[in-house]
């Protein structure tokens, strides 16, 4: 009797969804979807119904294994790093970068233990000082949980509203936070539409902090510039090829009033400013928590500057990129670097013969800025001198 009631009750609900259901030996506007099963005081459910419902159980569940599967697929091949702890709780100071290698063994890995789609990756990825990070090993997968007396306790994503509390960098933000918002690279445009300081009070050749020049082209609405000097060009070290000039960044200066010339004060002064230094609008400070990942797509290109216009540098120095936007690349990419061994010279009593000697894999840079046609990276490993020239890829 109990299931009749049962049976009975899902007839009503079907019934109000809009079926049809039978009253006593006659059919009315309703149907039923249930029958008689020949044993008295028993209903059972139509082989329709029965097959809708395996395939409303069913469905989700192919739906469930397949992403699992997928999931899986996406960390197969990720080495946990030798002691990799279960968690490990974020402290003021600590990097992206770092954080993922306590877990693996390739840092550069680190979105697909998160499990990011595409767009995810190309935005911040804000972890912050206090927050767990939780290791299940059976993916593997990271989460951010919290700690609660002696245990973990996992979260579910939340806005995170400490008053004050910066979110961890991808990188030492010390080394890299001068290349974050000044002028680096420009071309022929950017130059022809830069402002130009045309005078300096009282005819001085050399200007520095606190001094008033006036400049020509200022844009309306913009009060705050940077000032910088092209200084060089940047050639490919193979082709010769230009792709861009580097700038060199000299202060910045505020408009104090508006006219033909403006007039502006100069707050910094790196170098000495004068007449003919040009002028760009002020870029924000922005939070560079970019998870590092490797491209999608194959890059090809060479190291073709080392800031302060070394030929050799090392670890946690800066060096620019012979790719850029256009060659797919953007921030939060991580590139092997490889050392061009040269050509070796055989001789024997058979004659001379030239072999190219393979290059060597031995570090990697983390892209922090891009341009169109060149990039800015910080070395993150290396076990040797990085030189201009050297060649970058996909890790």
């Amino acid at each position: 009797m109990q299931n009749f009631k049962r049976f009975d009750m899902h007839a009503h609900v079907l019934c109000r969804a809009g079926f049809r259901r039978r009253w006593g030996g006659l059919r009315s506007p309703c149907f039923d979807p249930w029958r008689q099963s020949g044993v008295p005081g028993r209903r059972e459910p139509s082989r329709t119904y029965r097959k809708r419902a395996m395939i409303r159980i069913i469905f989700p569940l192919l739906v469930s294994i397949a992403t699992l599967f997928a999931g899986a697929a996406a960390a197969q091949g990720v080495q946990l790093a030798d002691d990799a702890p279960d968690s490990y709780t974020v402290v003021k100071g600590d990097t992206l970068w770092g954080i993922s290698g306590r877990f693996l063994k390739q840092p550069w890995r680190w979105p697909e233990v998160w499990r990011f789609n595409r767009d995810q990756i190309r935005n911040p990825h804000l972890i912050y000082p206090g927050q767990v990070i939780l290791l299940d090993r059976s993916g593997p997968w990271l989460t951010v949980g919290r700690r609660v007396g002696s245990r973990d306790e996992k979260l579910f994503p939340q806005v995170y509203s400490e008053s004050g509390t910066q979110p961890v960098p991808s990188i030492p933000l010390h080394v890299i936070d001068p290349f974050l918002t000044r002028p680096l690279i420009v071309d022929g445009a950017r130059i022809a539409n830069s402002a130009t300081i045309v005078a300096t009070e009282t005819s001085r050749v050399y200007t520095g902090t606190g001094d008033t020049v006036f400049a020509k082209n200022v844009r309306e609405g913009v009060d705050s510039w940077q000032i910088y000097r092209p200084a060089r060009a940047l050639h490919d070290p193979v082709t010769q090829e230009l792709l861009g000039y580097e700038a060199e960044y000299l202060g910045s200066a505020r408009v104090t009033e508006r006219g033909n010339p403006t007039t502006l004060e100069i707050l910094n002064a790196n170098e000495e400013i004068g007449v003919g230094d040009l002028m760009v609008p002020s870029e924000p400070p922005s939070v560079f928590s970019y998870a590092p990942h490797a491209p999608e797509q194959a890059v090809e290109g060479r190291v073709v500057s080392i800031y302060r216009g070394v030929t050799e540098t090392g670890r946690l120095h800066v060096v620019a990129l012979g790719a850029g936007a256009q060659q797919g690349v953007e921030r939060g990419h991580v590139l092997a670097l490889y050392r061009n061994r040269g050509v070796a010279e055989y001789k024997d009593d058979q004659g001379r013969e030239s072999f190219q000697l393979p290059e060597k894999r031995y570090g990697l840079v983390f892209v922090f800025r891009v341009f169109d046609r060149i990039s800015y990276g910080l070395i993150m490993e290396t076990d040797g001198q990085v030189s201009i020239g050297d060649s970058i890829r996909k890790p």
